[in-house]
């Protein structure tokens, strides 16, 4: 079974302030994102660029923290010179994010690139461009170094000139589960971005869940702890899931009755990925 780890939470610290990096990573979120793209203005693209790949040349990491870059969109200038520093750096960061993808060509040349000059850095890719949408399949399949797909709301609303609303970014959010699921890698939603509506963040996080995400963006730490908890399996869904499992396994049917409901053996992978997400 493929190995799952926790990504309900994550968090961006600017590039060019890498005093941030470290506070960043002591939030609890599963995912620290340094950015090198929108929070970053173009006279400040360099420096953040180097002060970045510094920090994971000497960088003590563990797999407590997912920690990754969002770089410019590969087929920018600044995207470019984003890939040749990491080419040429001493320690590649262990992931990428790429942002505004359009096609799944983008994302097999830069895994054949990595491959020719031996980079080991995992890919994220964000859904966030009506051509990506259209291609979502394709590109949640197209390279074996993609671990999850997120889902950029902000400016898939402007492409789709829609509202950035839940309801109106309904079937963008399907699509993009859809593909993820069809690829078996994570999904993660954009972040809620009002401060002062935690419980507005929280019925959004829930939506999410139910829509099929594993997780959330967050703008702040406060956002964090919710998001952990909404993303985590309750005592009560790891119970049920253990119940499950044991039956399934002790049985020999394809079919089990559980407080008097019939359940089928497809059930028996959310169960195990229910498993997995609490750590057992």
């Amino acid at each position: 079974m493929t190995t799952i780890r926790p990504r309900r939470s994550f968090i961006f610290a600017p590039g060019n302030k890498p005093d941030m990096f470290p506070k960043a990573m002591g939030t609890g979120a599963d995912i620290m994102c340094i950015d090198l793209e929108d929070a970053i203005a173009p006279q400040h693209k360099e420096p953040a660029r180097t002060a970045t790949l510094d920090w994971f040349a000497t960088a003590e990491l563990d797999d407590a923290v997912e920690c990754m870059v969002r770089i410019n969109p590969p087929r920018t200038p600044e995207g470019m010179k984003d890939v040749q520093a990491i080419l040429d750096s001493a320690k590649a960061p262990p992931a990428l994010m790429l942002a505004k993808v359009k096609s799944p060509a983008e994302v097999i040349a830069l895994d054949e690139l990595f491959d020719e000059f031996k980079i080991a850095s995992r890919l994220q890719v964000i859904i966030e461009t009506n051509e990506a949408l259209e291609a979502a399949w394709e590109i949640a399949r197209c390279s074996t170094r993609i671990d999850a797909i997120f889902f950029g709301g902000v400016d898939m609303a402007a492409d789709l000139r829609c509202e950035y609303t839940w309801e109106a970014l309904l079937y963008a959010r399907s699509r993009v589960v859809h593909a993820a699921a069809g690829a078996g890698v994570d999904v993660i939603d954009v972040p809620f971005l009002d401060l002062n509506d935690m419980d507005g963040m929280r019925r959004e996080a829930e939506a999410a869940r139910a829509l099929g995400f594993c997780g959330k963006g967050s703008i702040h730490p406060k956002q964090v702890p919710v998001l952990n908890e909404i993303f985590s399996p309750s005592e009560a869904e790891i119970a049920h899931a253990r119940r499950i499992v044991d039956a399934f396994e002790q049985g020999d049917s394809g079919l089990v009755v559980i407080d008097g409901k019939l359940i089928e053996k497809p059930v028996l992978r959310s169960m195990y990925r229910v498993l997995a997400r609490a750590g057992l």
